[in-house]
């Protein structure tokens, strides 16, 4: 049904139909197409209001969220893994990278999931909300877990890795569950990646991600 009212322009402006239009079109009686009406409103994903016997029906970001994941499911299985390229400046972080990759219970994970033990601090990367609105996209990809965890009364949040190539050197972006950055993602690797670059403040660096 989401997907019917996403074709019929709810996505983006309310559609007036009727709960036996909506039946119709997917092959269910008025009275199951109203039930799932109410539904999906319930559940956050579609907004209703009367409209002369008839609905106006708006998806909601959620909505569209669920969509896109099944987009992106569909087209793995049709076209194989996807690949995102950017661009972004190097830029200074406050110094946290360093602290918490030092932590033992980010080190243990850090070493038995990605295989190596990064170096303690992460590389900052300023980028444009375009490159931003591509990184999005890993919100539909399986990456690579960092559980959170507590240690002498504190707690350290999770994040997630995916595999990456910065100007060629295998690295991983890690995106920490909260964050202080807007537009900066962070990358971690078992060296030093400044130095393994040789790269500095405002210096353009090449990222490439690719699904695994």
């Amino acid at each position: 049904m989401l997907r019917l009212l996403a074709q019929l322009g709810a996505d983006h402006t309310a559609v007036v139909v009727t709960s036996r239009e909506v039946g119709e079109r997917i092959g269910v009686s008025q009275q199951a197409a109203d039930r799932y009406l109410v539904a999906l409103e319930k559940r956050g994903l579609l907004t209703r209001a009367l409209a002369q016997r008839r609905q106006r029906l708006l998806l909601t970001p959620a909505a569209m969220g669920l969509l896109q994941a099944e987009y992106h499911a569909y087209r793995r299985i049709f076209e194989g893994p996807e690949r995102v390229t950017f661009e972004g400046k190097v830029a200074s972080g406050l110094g946290e990278g360093r602290y918490y990759l030092s932590q033992p219970g980010y080190v243990v994970q850090f070493t038995e999931r990605l295989n190596y033990t990064p170096y303690p601090g992460t590389l900052n990367v300023r980028v444009t909300e375009d490159a931003l609105r591509k990184v999005g996209l890993l919100a539909h990809w399986t990456g690579i877990r960092i559980d959170g965890y507590q240690a002498s009364g504190r707690t350290f949040g999770g994040a997630t890795c995916f595999v990456a190539r910065m100007n060629g050197h295998p690295c991983h972006l890690i995106h920490p569950d909260r964050t202080h950055y807007k537009d900066v993602v962070e990358f971690v690797a078992p060296d030093c990646l400044r130095e393994a670059l040789g790269v500095r403040d405002d210096d353009t660096v090449k990222v490439e991600l690719v699904e695994s």
